[in-house]
Order: structure tokens, then sequence, then C-alpha cells
């Protein structure tokens, strides 16, 4: 485990200054991968703190939600519907290189904090706009979180679950497109900090989460025709059940949502194991050898030239194989069914929770966690940065910030005073 501190900074983004206005998981993700490269990030919260920040608190105005997500940031607590508070934010970011806003787009006008407007006071700012939606179209103007993006972009279909009720099951692991605009996020930034650098020019950059979560399918969104016949006679069906009025559970069969296969399957897939379970990957002919050798089995499932997944006595053949393997998993224990599958090259691993992988030797001997020591709370260890690098090293610049904590600090980096600061304070600017 590595230890972060303000102060001390380290990374390839010293000296890179981020000011920013987001909540929530996307962009507080995108701007702690910042600060973990190095820069200094200013978080911007209302006086009562980002929402995060009060979801599920352990103490006052702190949740490890908040502190996953907004480790080595400094807290700049503005209530920006004052024009006192907008100036604050006109005097700091002449001195700022990106900005990150994720609010609606109509939000940041009304707010004085437009790329329009920033970038007049400093023509090479990086501003990075992330919306649920993109800044077009129909919905350009709504709200949007996760789940949403999860439904509309067919993240949450093509995961295949149906709830007991025959809704559709949401993706509960993991909010995907949060945590992956997070990392497009970070990634746009250091591509417009090297294009500053060989340039000179700033730039108004936009991420989504239905881009994202697009993103996230391109193998199945891709359309082509040579290849895609099976597919247009599936959503033909779709929608001939769609306009029958049948249930959800019916349409999502004909469309056979997931991109592992569900009938024949015992190459790529979880099993079952006497006391856990274990995951199995071969994606390969070679590999698939190596499964049946490890079984045994000479089931060739999904993989034999003549199963058809259309022909129901071809499923029921294939069921009726997949259990015997299925059982045959049952009969031995997690390490046992690791060791031998390891000792036919098969790729394999244990089925974890997460914190269990928190403290697994690989993560550990990776240092894939940091220790942390919280002003209020004490220690904690959280995931660590998300790379490695041999040059400039990437290391939690310490842990999230008390609300309000730099608010003075930084207020004095740009000129105010004392006096100053105290009538911003009274008046409801500042806290």
């Amino acid at each position: 485990m590595a230890d972060g501190a303000l102060g001390g900074a380290s990374g390839p983004l010293v000296g890179i200054r981020v000011l920013e206005f987001t909540q929530i998981i996307a962009g507080p993700f995108g701007c702690q991968n910042l600060s973990d490269m190095g820069a200094d990030v200013i978080k911007v919260e209302p006086p009562e703190g980002e929402p995060w920040r009060l979801y599920s608190q352990y103490m006052p105005g702190e949740s490890k939600y908040y502190h996953s997500l907004n480790r080595g940031k400094r807290s700049l607590v503005l209530n920006l519907e004052d024009p006192g508070a907008q100036e604050v934010v006109h005097r700091l970011v002449p001195e700022v290189d990106i900005v990150v806003i994720n609010y609606r787009p109509d939000v940041a006008e009304k707010l004085c904090i437009d790329y329009a407007r920033l970038s007049a006071l400093r023509p090479n700012l990086i501003y990075i706009d992330n919306t649920a939606w993109g800044r077009k179209g129909p919905w350009s103007h709504r709200p949007g979180y996760d789940i949403i993006a999860q439904a509309v972009s067919g993240l949450m279909a093509a995961d295949g679950k149906v709830d007991e009720g025959g809704a559709p099951g949401t993706i509960t692991a993991s909010p995907m497109a949060d945590y992956g605009t997070g990392i497009a996020i970070a990634w746009a930034a250091c591509a417009a900090l090297y294009h500053r650098e060989r340039t000179g020019q700033g730039q108004f950059i936009e991420t989504s989460l239905l881009n994202t979560a697009l993103a996230f399918q391109g193998q199945y969104g891709t359309d082509l025709p040579a290849a895609d016949a099976l597919k247009y006679d599936k959503m033909a069906m779709v929608d001939q059940l769609r306009a029958e009025g049948a249930p959800y559970e019916a349409v999502l069969d004909a469309h056979g949502a997931g991109g592992i296969p569900r009938v024949g399957n015992v190459y790529y897939r979880a099993f079952a194991t006497k006391d856990g379970a274990v995951a199995v990957g071969a994606l390969s002919p070679t590999l698939r050898a190596k499964v049946r050798a490890a079984i045994p089995t000479e089931y060739l499932g999904l993989y034999d030239p003549e199963f058809d997944a259309r022909n129901p006595e071809h499923v029921a053949a294939a069921n009726i194989e997949v259990a015997k393997v299925e059982a045959r998993f049952r009969e031995l224990t997690t390490a046992e069914w690791l060791e031998r599958l390891e000792r036919h090259g098969v790729p394999c691993g244990p089925v974890n929770f997460v914190e269990e992988a928190m403290l697994d030797p690989q993560t550990l001997a990776n240092e894939m966690t940091v220790a942390l020591e919280h002003e209020l709370s004490g220690p904690e260890t959280q995931v660590g940065p998300l790379l490695r690098m041999s040059a400039t090293p990437l290391a939690a610049q310490g842990p999230s910030p008390v609300l309000g904590r730099h608010t003075d600090e930084v207020l004095r980096s740009v000129g105010y005073s004392e006096a100053e600061i105290v009538t911003l304070r009274e008046r409801g600017a500042i806290a």
C-alpha cells in the first residue's frame, strides 16, 4: 500500500490546476484520476456539501461513497447563485488549466460558469462538459443518472436479467456508465493538455453517460449488413412482440440478450463449486480443448458446428449436457478446481466478493490499494490509482477533504483579503 498527502504532490500532472464543478460519480471519479496524477483539484461544493457527501453518512457530512471518489482534492464551498461566489470563480479561472462540470447545459450559463464566459478569462482553458445525454437533441436538457443511461443505451437489456415481477433487472455490480465516463474525462483532459502543449490552444470537450454506455457495446451496436441477417430477423420479432403487447421477458428472450451465450455454454462462464464458485474463460479452440481435458468432457456445446440454439431439440440436449458439467463442478472445492484448471492451462479464477479481492495477494503485490488517514475518521483503505507509470508514478495525494476545508486557502491564493473573506461569508457567498 502507498500513502499520499496533500502538499507533497507527485505524478505527471504536477503543476496542473483543475476546478471541479461535479457531483455524484462520473465527474468526481474523473477528477480523482487527475488528482492521482498529481493535479491540484479544487472541488467546488454548495454550502450543504455535494449529494454524495450526504448519502449514507457514517458521521455528519462524511460518507464512504464521497471518500472513495474525492481523495486528494481541496474543498471550496461556494453558493454559486450569489454574484460574489461567481466573482470568486472568475478570479480563480485565470490560474486554472482545466474546468470539469456536469450540470445540465442550461445551468452553467445561469451560474455564469459556462465555457464562453470562462474561456474569455483564460483563452487556453480546457473545459470538460459532462452531461447525461449530450448537448444536442430532444433530451439535451434532461437530467440523467447511470440507471437511466443503462436503460436507454441497451446495457440493461444486454445483461439479460428479469426480476420476480417481470421487469428488467438493473446492473447493480457497478454504475458502469458513470465510472466509464470518469475514465473518459481524465483521458480527455490529458489529451487536451498534450494538444495545448503543442499548439497553445484550449478547447471545449463533451462527454456523456450515453456515449460511454454505447461505447461499451461497440461490438453489439455495430451494424454490418453482410453479417447481420440473424440480427435483422431478431429485431423484427422484437418489434412484432412489442406490437402484440408481449411481456418484457418474452421480448428479451426473442432478442437473446446478453453477450455471453446462455445455451450450451461451458467454456466462458462461472460454475458453482462445493464451497463457492469459479470462473472459466476459454475463447480459442486450444483453450476449449484444455477445458474439456480438465473437466473432463467431450461436450462441444455451442461450438459444435451442428448446434442450433433456435432448435428446441438441440437446446434440450444442451441443457442436459451442461447440467452434467455443472454437477461435476459441484463435486470439488474452489481450491481443488483452481488447481486442476491451472494444471491444464485453463484461464480461471475464484468468484470473489470485492472485500476478498482487496485482500488478495495478487492485488496487494501490485499495490492496487492505498492506505489513507482522514482527519475526522482516521485510517481507511481504498482502491488505488488506475495505472502505473515508471517515470512519473501516480499516488493518492491525500484523503477526501472535509467540507470547506480549503475555502479560505483558495481565496487567499487569488488575492482575497481577510476582510473580503469575512464579508463573503457573512453574505452567504462562501461557507
